[in-house]
C-alpha cells in the first residue's frame, strides 16, 4: 500500500508492512491444493454455508448441512487461498485488499470462521516460516515503556476528528452493554453504571487507560475524586478540554502509578498489554488498592481452547489495526489476580452486545464517509481497511471465539 508523507494512519499503517508478503513459490510449495484447502473448509463446517464462486466461475457450496451463518464469497483468485493457507487471518485480508477476493457482506464469514476455529485446525492459520514471520514482526511491537507509547500513539492518536465522526458523543471505544432501541449512548451509560456499581460509589478512583475521558467523568459526577491515566496526547487533549477539570488527567504508564485507591476501573485496556506484562498489570491494582478495594475490569477474551495457537502468531489486528496487542485468556488472567490476593467475582459475559456496538460503529462509519464527514487524509485504502477491521470484530465476536466480560476484583482486607 504506497502511503503519502500527508497520509492519516501512515504510522498505523506503515508498521503493518513488516507483515505483509506476496504469495511467493514458498508459499506456493507449502500450501496445500486449491481443491484439497476447500475441502478442509467443508469438512469443518458442522452448520451454516459458504455459497463460493471459483475463480473459473464454477460454484460450490462449503458446508450447508445443518443452518447457520451463510455467506456468499466470490474468489477472483486462486492466490487468495495460498495467501490463506499460508499466512492465515493476515493473508486473508491481503487478498481481500488485492482484490483476489468479495463478499457483499463478510461478516457471517468471519463469524462461520470463528465458531469452527477448533475444527478448522491450522487450514485457516499461518504456519511454517510464515507463522514464525509474523511473530518476530509481532515481537517488535513489545509493550516496553517505549514501545507502548508508539503502539498506542499509532491508533489512539489517528484524531479526535477521526473518531468522533463515527463513535457515540461520549467518544466511547469500547462495548455497551444491553443495547436496545434507544441506542448506543444510553447502551455505553448502562455500561458506566454497571461498572460503577461494581465498585461501590467507592469515593477515590484510578482509571487504567481512560480513553477520551467520559467514564471518569461519570465517575466523578457520582462524587468520586478520579485520578485518570492514558498514554495517548490526543484522548487526553479531549478529556481534559470536555470534561470536568476535577479528574486528574495524566499522561502515564500504568507501571509507573504509586498511589492508595479505594476502586480502581479499567475498560478495554489491558488486551494492549501482551502476555509477559499480565503480571506486571496484576502487580499494578495489588499495588494500588487499599486492602477491601474493588478494581471493576472489562476486557476481551480469546476462547481458552483456542488461545495457544492464537498466541503463536500474529494475526490481523495485530499486524494492522492495534500493534503489540494480544487478547485475554481467562483462566490465566484469573490465576494472576488471585495469586496476588485479588479474588474474582461476578464475572459477565456479553460479546453480542459487543457485536452489536460494532454493527453501529460500522453503519456509523459509513455514513461518515458517503456524507464526506471523515477528515482530510484518510484515503479509500485505509476507510476499506478500517470497515474490513470493524466486520472481522463482530464476526468474532457473532461466531463466539472471542467475548467481553466484566469482573470485579477485591482485594483480601475488609470489604468495601
Amino acid at each position: 500500500m504506497d502511503m503519502p508523507t500527508t497520509q492519516r494512519g501512515r504510522e498505523l499503517l506503515s508498521g503493518s508492512q513488516r507483515f505483509a508478503r506476496k504469495p511467493g513459490w514458498l508459499a506456493r510449495i507449502t500450501a496445500p491444493g486449491f481443491g484439497k484447502i476447500l475441502d478442509r473448509i467443508d469438512a469443518a463446517l458442522t452448520s451454516g454455508a459458504i455459497y463460493g464462486v471459483l475463480p473459473d466461475g464454477t460454484r460450490r457450496v462449503l458446508g450447508g448441512r445443518t443452518p447457520g451463518f451463510e455467506c456468499e464469497v466470490q474468489l477472483r483468485s486462486w492466490n487468495a487461498l495460498v495467501r490463506l493457507a499460508s499466512n492465515g487471518s493476515v493473508g486473508w485480508y491481503q487478498a481481500w485488499e488485492a482484490g483476489e477476493w468479495w463478499s457483499p457482506d463478510p461478516v457471517p464469514l468471519f463469524a462461520l470462521f470463528m465458531q469452527h476455529a477448533g475444527r478448522l485446525g491450522d487450514t485457516a492459520r499461518a504456519k511454517g516460516p510464515f507463522r514464525h514471520a509474523l511473530k518476530l514482526a509481532h515481537l517488535i511491537n513489545r509493550n516496553t515503556h517505549e514501545g507502548a507509547q508508539k503502539n498506542i500513539s499509532a491508533h489512539y492518536d489517528l484524531g479526535n476528528d477521526f473518531y468522533q465522526a463515527w463513535l457515540d458523543p461520549t467518544m466511547s471505544y469500547s462495548s455497551a452493554l444491553e443495547l436496545r432501541d434507544d441506542g448506543l449512548e444510553p447502551a455505553q451509560r448502562r455500561k458506566w453504571d454497571a461498572l460503577a456499581s461494581r465498585i461501590n460509589d467507592a469515593p477515590k478512583v484510578l482509571e487504567i487507560g481512560c480513553g477520551w475521558g467520559a467514564l471518569a467523568a461519570h465517575l466523578a459526577s457520582r462524587g468520586a475524586s478520579v485520578t485518570a491515566i492514558s498514554l495517548s496526547d490526543e484522548q487526553l487533549t479531549w478529556a481534559r478540554h470536555h470534561h470536568d477539570v476535577a479528574v486528574d488527567f495524566r499522561k502515564q504508564d500504568y507501571r509507573d502509578t504509586a498511589g492508595q485507591y479505594d476502586a480502581i476501573v479499567s475498560v478495554e485496556m489491558v488486551e494492549a498489554l501482551g502476555r509477559e506484562y499480565w503480571p506486571t498489570f496484576m502487580d499494578c491494582v495489588a499495588r494500588n488498592l487499599k486492602p477491601g478495594g474493588r478494581a471493576a475490569i472489562q476486557y476481551i477474551s480469546m476462547r481458552d481452547d483456542l488461545f495457544e495457537d492464537y498466541a503463536k502468531s500474529a494475526d490481523f489486528i495485530q499486524a494492522y489495526i492495534f500493534p503489540g496487542g494480544l487478547l485475554i485468556r481467562t483462566s490465566e488472567f484469573r490465576q494472576l489476580a488471585e495469586q496476588r490476593g485479588l479474588s474474582w467475582r461476578d464475572q459477565k459475559d456479553f460479546g453480542l452486545d459487543y457485536a452489536e456496538t460494532l454493527k453501529v460503529w460500522r453503519h456509523n462509519f459509513d455514513a461518515a464517509q458517503a456524507e464526506g464527514r471523515l477528515p482530510q487524509g484518510f484515503d479509500d485504502g485505509f476507510c476499506d481497511l478500517w470497515r474490513y477491521y470493524l466486520q472481522y470484530c463482530e464476526g468474532g465476536f457473532r461466531g463466539g471465539g472471542i467475548d467481553v466480560h466484566q469482573v470485579t476484583l477485591v482485594k483480601q482486607g475488609e470489604d468495601k
